[in-house]
């Protein structure tokens, strides 16, 4: 009896099992992304991001004051000040003046340097540097601590990375790139796509059998396929380097699944509401209009999310159709890949950048994702 249509599988919590894993598989990144976007590098080369709310410890090596800030006093020479360049809520526990020896002295305590100079070092980073004779050289001593740090969050990375005029890798120009590229290519298609699926749906002419079997093995072709010959097209037709060429190369990629969708959509809906319009002395131009478009918002909806996603994290077309050395039109995917190569080691810029290119497609997402189920399952059942 448990084959029966209607009672429950006991399977069921397999499915909620997995389910749950695969929401986990895909939040942990775009989380990790996002807090270590707001961390500052000394904190996520020493400790993960699932630490970020705990004290971390750091090796830091820092440096006194320079031979421009001692002061005499007693007969000897004296700088002092803080080893952090801003004194916050950090703790020093050992500390040393040589990279082999880091932990030689305790927070507090005094280490003898040469010529009788002698340094002594707070928990606090507060110093006191004592010689007997007039301290020379342009750079301080360096002091090598092990300091307990709290969390520390920042909008720096942002600020760099958007708004800093003088970052030539910044994000800012390739967002608005990105968004001219990304908003033609989902409109055009669904236009094209719109009319197309109504023709195929709704209206009998010699051969439609046949064009919906060519829209649905169009489906099957593979994008790499047809970059070269397209490439070259565009160039014959001097449309090959602009935006214009990256919107018909996505609107051709993207009209078989559109066309798709938007049919099998369109014939699922009432046939007496068509009927009853051209009853009326309605057009097909005015059914299509008042009618069906109203009506097949779930679909439309659901594909402008595909098409949006695709379009906005798309690398390869960009790379082949926005061919421009000085950048004008570089895109947030390509931009991320030239950060990998000249910031690698850079990871909250990284972070930053791609949190900042992932944000807008999970905004989208979230906005329609009510319509992407109906959408995809329109025609499936009768």
């Amino acid at each position: 009896m448990s084959n029966i249509a209607g009672t429950k599988s006991s399977l069921t919590w397999a499915v909620h099992l997995s389910l749950a894993a695969l929401v986990l598989l895909w939040l942990f990144p775009t989380v990790g992304l996002l807090v270590s976007s707001f961390r500052t590098s000394d904190q996520i080369a020493s400790t993960g991001w699932w630490k970020a709310m705990v004290p971390s410890e750091q090796n830091m090596t820092l440096r006194t004051g320079g031979a421009d800030e001692q002061l005499q006093k007693d007969g000897g020479f004296v700088i002092e000040g803080n080893l952090f360049e801003e004194p916050g809520d950090a703790v020093i526990s050992v500390w040393g003046t040589s990279s082999r020896a880091i932990s030689d002295y305790q927070a507090g305590e005094t280490a003898e340097l040469k010529d009788g100079a002698t340094v002594s070092v707070q928990s606090n980073g507060d110093y006191l540097l004592q010689s007997p004779e007039e301290i020379t050289g342009k750079r301080g001593q360096r002091i090598f601590v092990t300091a307990k740090t709290p969390p520390e969050f920042t909008l720096r990375n942002y600020k760099y990375v958007l708004f800093d005029p003088s970052n030539r890798e910044g994000m800012a120009k390739a967002f608005f790139n990105t968004l001219t590229v990304t908003i033609p290519a989902t409109i055009i298609p669904i236009l094209v796509a719109a009319f197309a699926a109504y023709a195929l749906a709704w209206m009998d002419f010699p051969g439609r059998a046949l064009l919906i079997a060519a829209v649905v093995g169009l489906l099957v072709v593979p994008l790499q396929l047809a970059l070269i010959p397209l490439l070259k097209l565009h160039n014959e037709i001097g449309i090959g380097k602009g935006y214009l060429g990256a919107w018909l190369a996505h609107t051709g990629f993207g009209l078989p699944l559109a066309i798709y969708l938007l049919r099998n959509y369109m014939v699922g809906l009432p046939r007496d509401i068509i009927e009853n319009a051209k009853v009326d002395g309605a057009t097909d131009f005015q059914i299509f209009i008042k009618i069906i478009l109203p009506l097949s918002f779930p679909a439309l909806a659901s594909f402008a999310i595909f098409q949006f996603l695709w379009t906005w994290n798309d690398l390869l077309v960009a790379l082949v159709f926005l061919i421009d050395s000085t950048g004008d039109t570089t895109v947030m995917t390509k931009q991320i890949v030239e950060l990998l190569g000249t910031r690698g080691g850079n990871w909250e810029i990284l972070a930053t950048s791609a949190f900042v290119s992932i944000a807008v497609p999970l905004g989208v997402f979230f906005a329609m994702q009510k319509y992407l189920v109906r959408g995809l399952l329109a025609g499936s059942v009768k």
